[in-house]
């Protein structure tokens, strides 16, 4: 059975956002049932260095429990900066 859990992240993805999404995920990392993650973009207009070291973080983490994770509704700005940063390498774009 598959269970996928989506964290909808704000405007700004930024170092202010660090403990709600810490928050967000770690209660996601405790599901036993969950095994996919998914990071909607649809809203971000802005990220820097620390949600890319957030998103890495999250990634080991979930990669530690078997979970994987995606990314969706990327665009514009962020889009780019996602892809400059290769995170393609470990999140499944959708």
């Amino acid at each position: 059975m598959s269970t996928i859990q989506t964290i909808v992240l704000p405007e700004r993805f930024d170092f202010d956002y660090h403990k709600a999404f810490t928050s967000d995920y770690q209660k996601i990392l405790s599901l036993k049932e969950v095994n996919h993650i998914v990071l909607d973009f649809s809203r971000v207009l802005y990220l820097d260095s620390s949600a890319l070291g957030m998103m890495v973080l999250l990634h080991r983490r979930a990669q530690e429990r078997g979970i994987s994770t995606s990314v969706k509704g990327m665009h514009g700005q962020a889009e780019e900066i996602l892809n400059i940063a290769n995170m393609q390498k470990i999140y499944i774009i959708e």
